[in-house]
């Protein structure tokens, strides 16, 4: 009976250590790029912060990844998934702005291969060791373990062209606040490919509450000056041509929404009254997002005057 009891205990404690399955399955976007594409809502405990889109870029014997998901177990689970298509070392980890569910992934990285971890000033400048970020209050415990916040080894203040083991990647940051206060995106020149973070999203209503209605709307202008056919954003799931259409549609009938609303002498109580950007609202998030977005934008051009 001892030994059974024992043994009981050991299944239950064994099934209590057990870590969150994502469920991960990545998708072949174009050669030598797949990505683990998140769901349309806020994270939680039932998602685990798999809410955004991850990327893996193949080189010749590497991969780079694009924003690392918002867990280690994520990250590990999401290299072990890649695995099963080419089981090779990460040499570098590009972080596209500073929100934690694009990033905390990055210790996993950091441990397992000492990958090059590169992205915003932001990320070093606003997080430190020890911090318990949004994803630590949010996530079961199952998904967050092992997570902690590492420093980036590479800031990106200026366009860095940079050649990963035969690939060739610009990483270039918008140099004003657009998503965040500084947000980067990615082009591979020779696949015309954009990885774009949270400067564009499909899908679902974007949340602008760190961000600028005119920085989101020069951001897509700099993407839209690169030769791309392949576009993926922080949070959708279209990636064809038409990927950025929502986006651009979005932030710019809002500004002139708003633009005519402050000519009509419309004040911040009355705004959402008169500019309610009905043509999205059957997007994820319309109900929790747009209402603070026409708000903060209608703040934002206010100031212009």
């Amino acid at each position: 009976m001892l030994k059974k009891n024992i043994i009981l205990i050991a299944l239950v404690l064994t099934t209590n250590a057990s870590s969150f399955d994502y469920k991960l399955e990545p998708q072949e976007v174009s050669k030598d790029l797949w990505c683990f594409f998140g769901a349309l809502e806020s994270p939680s405990k039932e998602n685990a912060g798999n809410i955004a889109n991850s990327c893996y870029i193949k080189t010749k014997s590497n991969y780079v990844v694009f924003d690392s998901g918002p867990s280690y177990e994520y990250a590990a689970q999401s290299y072990e998934a890649m695995s099963k298509i080419s089981k090779l070392p990460v040499l570098a980890v590009i972080a596209s702005h500073e929100h934690d569910d694009h990033w905390l992934g990055n210790n996993f990285y950091k441990e397992k291969f000492n990958s090059e971890l590169i992205g915003p000033s932001t990320i070093n400048e606003n997080y430190k060791v020890g911090d318990k970020t949004r994803m630590f209050q949010v996530l079961p415990k199952s998904a967050i373990e092992g997570t902690k916040i590492v420093k980036l080894d590479t800031v990106v203040d200026k366009n860095i062209t940079r050649d990963f083991d035969g690939k060739v990647f610009e990483i270039i940051p918008i140099h004003t606040k657009a998503h965040t206060d500084k947000d980067i995106f990615v082009y591979l020149p020779s696949e015309k490919i954009i990885l774009a973070g949270d400067l564009v999203m499909n899908g679902r209503i974007t949340s602008n509450r760190h961000g600028s209605l005119l920085g989101q709307i020069k951001a897509i202008e700099m993407i839209n000056k690169k030769d791309w056919d392949i576009i993926v954003n922080g949070h959708g799931l279209k990636y064809g041509k038409d990927g950025i259409n929502e986006a651009w549609e979005y932030f710019t009938s809002m500004k002139k929404k708003v633009v005519k609303a402050l000519d009509d002498d419309v004040d911040l109580g009355d705004i959402n009254k008169i500019v309610k950007m009905e043509k999205f609202q059957d997007k994820a998030l319309f109900d929790e997002l747009n209402a603070k977005n026409v708000a903060g934008a209608f703040t934002e051009l206010e100031l212009l005057e």
